[in-house]
This record gives structure tokens, sequence and C-alpha cells, in this order.
């Protein structure tokens, strides 16, 4: 993955601008990992994940998961933890990680990160392929570094 640089630079030049296009880094993180399906959640004043971005989703889940309570469902997960929550196969997954909702995304690889700077969670990112998939380490890590770049224009 010798071009993580680039995408670092790339989505830093976007958030570089008053208003970020949060779709277009989002777009541009899915591109880099290959992945159809993705989300951005950005954390409220009440503690819970509020969709800010999405590609790919069915219409008929966005109400499902425009927000997201902590500890819920992979990215509710990740934002617990403060790390990465990956699935291989979030289709045939049974440990009551991912929602039942959703399987209906018809995705199977997936990852959800923490947007965190300094400890202090920000949101949540998710990415997802259409089919089976391990996440690498260094995948995890650098989306964990994208979700630090998002962070620091949050903060």
């Amino acid at each position: 993955m010798s071009d993580s640089k680039q995408i670092l630079t790339t989505i830093n030049t976007e958030l570089t601008k008053d208003s970020p296009d949060w779709n277009s880094i989002l777009k541009i993180t899915l591109a880099h990992f290959s992945c159809s399906t993705g989300t951005l959640h950005f954390l409220d004043d009440n503690s819970l994940l509020q969709l800010q971005s999405q590609v790919g989703i069915p219409e008929f889940l966005i109400p499902k998961l425009s927000t997201i309570p902590i500890g819920k469902g992979m990215a509710g997960i990740a934002a617990e933890r403060k790390k990465p929550v990956e699935m291989c196969n979030l289709q045939t997954d049974d440990s009551g990680v991912a929602r039942p909702s959703a399987k209906d995304t018809k995705v199977e690889g997936s990852l959800a990160a923490p947007l965190l700077l300094n400890d202090t969670l920000f949101g949540t990112i998710g990415i997802a392929k259409p089919i089976p998939y391990d996440f690498t380490e260094a995948e995890m890590n650098l989306l964990l570094q994208i979700g630090e770049l998002i962070s620091k224009k949050l903060s």
C-alpha cells in the first residue's frame, strides 16, 4: 500500500477547505480501499453517532443508521472500544456485533474505525466490500490515520 501517503495528502487537502466535502472524503477513502459502501458518523452533544455522509447504503436503511448509540452495531462498538472493528463476512456473522439490518447492505468484508484525536472520540468511519475480505493491520492503521485527520478538522 505505497499510495497511503497519497490518500492522506489528498484527504488533508480537502480538509483545509472551510467546508470540507464529507461525501468526497468518503468516496476518496472508498476508492483507495476498493470498497463499494461507506459511512461517516460524527459524535453529537448527546454522545450519539449522527450520519454525516454515506455511499452505497440502500435508501430504506438510511433511517436505521442515521443515529447510532455508542456500543450498538459495528460503528457503535468501534466508538465504544476506540478501536477498529473488522468483519470478514458481515452476511455470515453471528457474533452479534453487526445489527440484523446490516445484512441488508449486501456487503461482506467490513471495517469500522473510530475518529480519534488524542484519545478523544469525534465519530466513526466505516468501509465495506461486496466480497468476504480480511482487512490487514496496515489497512486498519491507515483508516485510523484518516480518522485522525478528520478529527483534527472537527476539533
